[in-house]
């Protein structure tokens, strides 16, 4: 802390300052709370997506399998590619200055070839399906990727900012306002000390 003259009106300042840092601390700290709630949350609702995705995974796994049996690699590579034209709706809010989205794939037709297969089967196009059906799911994992990228980096930098006030400013604050309250203290015993002598020299 920087040289001061320990004044009453200081000491004074400097408890509004240490109230408010107070109140700062307790509202980040209620801050760091409700982002680990929210990115609990998150996690959980991520995990269960991700139980869905593996799932919808080995079927297209299996799905690839069996159209690579039928066609041979080279053939399904050769398989006429698909056209989608589904729509993605997003819808943000926002969470103690942290915005989070979701997002959907919406009225999303099946997928049709661009053209004609010139050897189609049952396996491609279930292949295609298997994974057509993955797009979704990857849809609405991502963007609760990027919820929680954004709720961790905000609940970091609260958790320094929170660090800061309980381990240097307020016990900065403290001391120097302990410092101030007792060399107010000697002043003033110093003041009553001469006002003494004067009364007793006086009589």
């Amino acid at each position: 802390m920087a040289e001061f003259t320990p004044t009453r009106s200081l000491a004074i300042a400097l408890q509004d300052e240490r109230r408010t840092m107070r109140e700062g601390y307790a509202f980040l700290d209620e801050k760091c709370l409700l982002l680990a709630g929210e990115m609990l949350r998150a996690v959980r609702l991520w995990r269960e997506h991700r139980r869905t995705w593996r799932a919808a995974w080995r079927v297209a796994r299996s799905a690839l399998r069996a159209a690579i049996a039928r066609h041979g690699l080279q053939g399904l590579q050769l398989y006429p590619a698909v056209e989608l034209t589904a729509t993605l709706s997003t819808q943000r809010r926002t969470l103690l200055g942290v915005t989070l989205q979701s997002a959907t794939l919406v009225a999303a037709p099946p997928p049709t070839a661009m053209e004609a297969a010139a050897n189609p089967s049952p396996e491609a196009e279930a292949c295609r399906r298997a994974f057509a059906s993955l797009l979704p799911l990857a849809t609405e994992m991502a963007a609760l990727s990027g919820d929680l990228a954004r709720l961790h980096a905000e609940y970091r930098r609260t958790v320094r900012r929170v660090r800061a006030l309980q381990d240097v400013l307020l016990p900065e604050i403290e001391t120097t306002l302990a410092e101030i309250e007792t060399s107010l203290e000697e002043l003033e015993q110093d003041e009553a000390a001469v006002l003494r002598r004067v009364a007793l020299q006086r009589e």
